[in-house]
């Protein structure tokens, strides 16, 4: 990055925070602090919730995901317009009618306190976590490509995140997303419009689409029915249905959002533009990854995208035993991507007069050449990674540094690395503005959903009872900073085994099933009461937790088998305690919340 690139930067986040604690200056009740404006118009409450769903890991990490595996993990996202709709029927009314200011107060209402504090505790465990990684992602990408003190890095955009939180509360939230999604999507349209103009001289889009679809990264539905593979249909219509009922309905940090509607149909129509335009932004994400493979076939990529590998690539390079294996193991790669790039320039000459058996020829040459390339790399990766971990001197860099890995095709870097090698400069500093707005933006949003929930859930209902708005007020503040500073020090201590944006997705898949569980038995199951469902939630997450670490399904399957599971047990256990435990509070009927008698 040069003068221009950090100029850029920091104008962008720096004038978007402020703008936060300006437009919010004057929000001084617990009502406004904690819901924001009563006048939040549609639109800006489906920005609002799509912006805490994409977090820079998204826009980061999801077009190395299309680099290396196509559309393929497009699937993880058919549940959500399926669960919108559940969410906009049966979720909001009770909200509404309730006005709470987290959606865990339902549970004390319809159950009892003890529902109520578990589900309370669930969330802030899963998005605790969750709000460390959504800071620890975009550093150790960021920190590594520029050469940034990883600490620095985490530490800095954990502090700018949590001061305007706590300042500005809601609406300090609310209203920077709509500017942070602006600077995103200016980023990744001008990344994408760089990288079509990249693509070779006489190469269209249909022809790029061609080579695409020949090496399968167009294949966008697997209708297996293996419970194996990661992303299916199946896995993606049921599992992810489930997953996403889930993060929209039962995760404060998204009730958050959507509850800050002046009415019923604003609150809707913000879920219902995330219905409609969720798919399609992860599809758009994603194909920025797939032209990006397509531009690699006829521009030498790297050995390695990550760039700790790619430092000890060139570290190495005088050493007479590694730096000559390495040495090797990048001069095959090139001599092979050359040859796949030959093998495709003949696939087009020949696609071109018609000559369909030549080309198929052709073609087939090239996919088995990117194939060896690939396993080449694989190697080297390996000798680098064996070589990092049985040394002394790795130890010695870990005890600076001990989150950085190697992995050769890790989708984490692909795009960055796009980036800086080919993005003129502003170019660069924009999209690293983009990812670190959508890295404040996501974090704002837990920080303050974290904060409310401490205040109403525990402060307010085991500390002091008798608080009034104005100590609430002053309570949330210091727990959302509280928040903010255990995120950082998750952050600076976390290690991740999992490529980014599944790594997030796995944490909600273990947790969030059985949180979804507690609404969906109060608003559908009368007959079952707080007993009851306290003591199959805490068996059915027990039971999720023990099958993750012992199965190999797909990460999608747990939030359905934590919902059923606790669901099913709920009902077992009911016929056991009989009228002991008795139901009452708002549940679901026909589609309108009533009481519970």
């Amino acid at each position: 990055m040069n003068a221009l690139d950090i100029f850029v930067l920091i104008v962008s986040i720096a004038a978007i925070a402020l703008y936060g604690v300006w437009h919010t200056r004057n929000r001084r009740d617990l009502d406004s602090y904690l819901k924001g404006s009563d006048h939040t118009p549609w639109w800006v409450i489906g920005i609002s919730v799509m912006a805490t769903q994409a977090s820079a890991i998204t826009f980061l990490s999801t077009p190395g995901q299309g680099y290396l595996g196509g559309l393929s993990f497009l699937q993880v996202y058919f549940g959500v317009p399926v669960a919108m709709v559940i969410i906009a029927l049966f979720f909001l009314p009770i909200f509404h009618k309730l006005h709470v200011y987290t959606a865990y107060e339902y549970l004390e209402n319809r159950f009892d306190r003890k529902t109520r504090l578990f589900g309370a505790g669930l969330f802030l465990l899963q998005r605790g976590i969750g709000a460390g990684l959504t800071i620890y992602a975009p550093a150790i990408v960021l920190s590594t490509a520029f050469g940034w003190s990883l600490q620095a890095t985490i530490v800095t955009c954990g502090l700018i995140a949590t001061a305007y939180t706590v300042f500005g509360g809601t609406d300090a939230v609310t209203v920077t997303q709509k500017y942070q999604m602006a600077v995103i999507f200016l980023g990744m349209a001008t990344a994408a419009g760089i990288l079509l103009s990249k693509l070779p001289h006489g190469l269209t889009f249909v022809d790029a689409m061609g080579v695409a679809g020949g090496f399968q990264k167009l294949n966008a539905v697997n209708f297996s029915s293996s419970l194996h593979e990661r992303y299916t249909f199946w896995s993606g219509l049921l599992g992810g249905t489930f997953l996403m009922l889930s993060y929209f309905g039962a995760d404060q940090s998204q009730v958050q959002r959507y509850i800050s509607g002046d009415s019923l149909r604003e609150s809707r129509l913000g879920l219902m533009f995330n219905a409609v335009c969720k798919i399609p932004m992860q599809l758009s994400i994603l194909m920025l990854g797939v032209m990006m493979f397509v531009f690699y076939q006829f521009e030498r990529p790297p050995l390695f995208f990550d760039s700790a590998a790619n430092q000890y690539l060139e570290s190495h390079r005088a050493d007479p035993v590694k730096g000559k294996q390495l040495t090797r193991y990048e001069i095959e790669f090139n001599q092979l991507h050359d040859k796949g790039k030959q093998h495709l320039e003949g696939w087009l000459a020949a696609k071109r007069r018609g000559d369909e058996g030549a080309a198929t020829t052709e073609f087939v040459g090239a996919a088995m050449a990117q194939q060896e390339g690939e396993k080449i790399r694989l190697q080297a990766a390996e000798a680098v990674a064996s070589d990092l971990t049985s040394s002394q001197e790795v130890k010695l860099q870990n005890a600076s540094s001990p989150r950085k890995s190697v992995n050769a095709t890790s989708a984490d870097y692909v795009f960055i690395t796009f980036i800086l090698r080919e993005l003129p400069h502003g170019a660069i500093g924009l999209l690293v503005a983009a990812f670190f707005a959508a890295a404040l933006s996501s974090k704002a949003a837990e920080l303050n959903a974290l904060g409310t929930s401490t205040t109403i859930d525990f402060y307010r209902l085991l500390v002091k009872r008798d608080a009034t708005d104005a100590e609430c007020l002053k309570a949330s503040k210091w727990f959302t900073a509280f928040w903010g500073v255990v995120a950082v020090f998750i952050a600076l201590y976390a290690h991740l085994a999992e490529n980014l944006i599944q790594a997030v997705n796995i944490l909600g898949s273990i947790f969030y099933g059985v949180l979804l569980a507690l609404f969906v038995v109060g608003f559908f199951i009368k007959r079952v009461g707080g007993t009851a469902l306290f003591w199959a939630a805490l068996i059915a997450q027990t039971l999720v937790c023990v099958l993750y670490f012992n199965l190999t399904i797909s990460y999608l399957w747990y939030p359905l088998i934590g919902c059923v599971a606790c669901v099913l047990l709920s009902l077992i256990l009911q016929t056991i305690l009989g009228s002991k435990s008795k139901a009452h509070g708002i549940t679901v009927v026909d589609g309108k919340a009533v009481e519970v008698a």
